[in-house]
């Protein structure tokens, strides 16, 4: 019924285990096939979104199936932050669990169906989604540290019904799957069964046109890292690890195709934004030169500095304060939300503190003379939004050495910032 041979080399199995019909057939399956092959170790998830009293039984039921098939089992309890959409709120706090569970290389399975692409198509349509939205849903796609696999795409939901009942398995009905308040549950339970109806084959056909959008998809996935990879040339060598595009060459390229690399680019990044919101990347784009545009968006903000825009997430929208005294040298520093640095060449052993510019800083350079930092920085065309975040080298009141700039020093040492994390884990 599915191929699991892509995954066997994984360090361990995970399954997305709701307890109702699909994962449910998923977990025999995985469990089946485990007793008869060499596979990695199989465990279980089960997600307690806390958000019906019904689902407090659930756990239990989970577990004695677990129980008599000998797979180990995981209860997670989320927390689900309200919102506009409490099945997106829902679906956030499941999968940043996940994500928390998987080490590197570990698969998790979960239970989508030719029937959940179909309807995921359609519901996608109805809300007027780009070709990123309606492209199918992969069988494979990256994870935290893992990756989530889905094996039964290519199933119906009623040859999942029928090898649940030939089987003899138990599985939970959800009973906020019947509320058709929900967009999804009214698409499954009065729209689609309407339209089989009348095209028998709908399902297969929805599914078979997301197949075609996701192949489009992907030519226009390799026109991005195209244009990419052009953009990407050039970034400063002296911040490692901060993610940034030249804007010139984006903005050499028709409006199309600057949405499209950057729909590409972003996607590994954040949440996509509506059409409505992507007239912030025309502002940020076509901004004064001097002017210090930022494009906000769900998980980080776009910036622009000295001709090419800026990611910045995690700890990055959270700006660094306070000093701290360095004890040992021969270790890296932690700073606070700013990274790490550490000391490379001679330097006083007592007395070296890290600091911030707080505005007036000197740095006394050989044949230069005593210089303003301001314009110093001004000279090397450090991003505006780095500078707050700089770490500082003194001894005492004497400014030795600003990290990542070697011309920036006044003694014989080095300061080796280690960036802050870009990272902000994505639903």
């Amino acid at each position: 019924m599915i191929n699991l041979t892509p995954w066997l080399n994984a360090p361990t199995w995970y399954i997305a285990f709701s307890g109702g019909l699909d994962s449910t057939v998923l977990l025999h399956l995985l469990a089946d096939y485990a007793r008869n092959h060499a596979s990695p170790p199989l465990r279980a998830i089960h997600i307690h979104h806390g958000l019906q009293p019904a689902a407090d039984a659930w756990p239990a039921h989970c577990q004695a199936i677990c129980d008599n098939l000998g797979i180990e089992l995981q209860v997670t309890h989320v927390q689900v932050t309200p919102g506009a959409s409490l099945e997106q709120a829902a679906r956030d706090a499941r999968y940043a669990a996940f994500r928390q569970a998987l080490g590197p290389g570990d698969i998790l399975f979960t239970g989508q169906h030719r029937d959940d692409q179909a309807e995921t198509l359609l519901f996608r349509l109805l809300r007027g989604a780009g070709l990123r939205g309606l492209a199918a849903m992969p069988g494979q796609r990256a994870l935290g540290q893992g990756s989530l696999a889905r094996p039964l795409l290519g199933c119906s939901r009623q040859q999942l019904q029928d090898y649940a009942k030939a089987h003899g398995l138990s599985w939970i009905e959800d009973p906020s799957n019947a509320d058709t308040q929900f967009a999804r549950n009214y698409l499954r339970s009065d729209v689609f069964p309407r339209l089989q109806q009348r095209w028998p084959q709908a399902a297969r056909n929805f599914a078979r046109a997301a197949d075609h959008l996701g192949e489009a998809l992907g030519l226009l996935d390799e026109l991005a890292q195209a244009d990419l990879a052009l953009a990407g040339e050039g970034a400063p060598v002296a911040w490692p690890g901060l993610d940034s595009l030249d804007l010139a060459t984006l903005a050499a390229l028709s409006p199309a195709r600057q949405r499209n690399a950057l729909q590409y680019w972003l996607s590994q990044r954040t949440r996509l934004p509506d059409t409505r919101h992507w007239a912030g990347w025309a502002d940020l784009r076509d901004a004064a030169a001097d002017a210090q545009p930022v494009w906000r968006l769900a998980d980080g903000q776009l910036l622009r500095s000295h001709g090419r825009i800026w990611w910045l997430s995690g700890d990055w929208l959270q700006p660094p304060t306070g000093q701290l005294a360095w004890v040992d040298t021969s270790q890296p520093l932690p700073l606070p939300g700013n990274g790490t640095v550490r000391l490379v060449g001679a330097a006083p052993l007592n007395g070296l503190r890290v600091a911030y510019r707080q505005g007036g800083e000197i740095v006394e350079l050989a044949g230069r003379g005593r210089r303003d930092l301001k314009r110093l920085l001004n000279e090397l065309h450090v991003p505006h939004f780095l500078r707050a975040r700089l770490p500082l080298l003194y001894y005492g009141e004497r400014l030795l050495a600003v990290a990542n700039l070697p011309g920036l020093v006044q003694a014989d040492c080095q300061l080796h910032w280690q960036l802050p994390t870009n990272a902000q884990g994505l639903s």
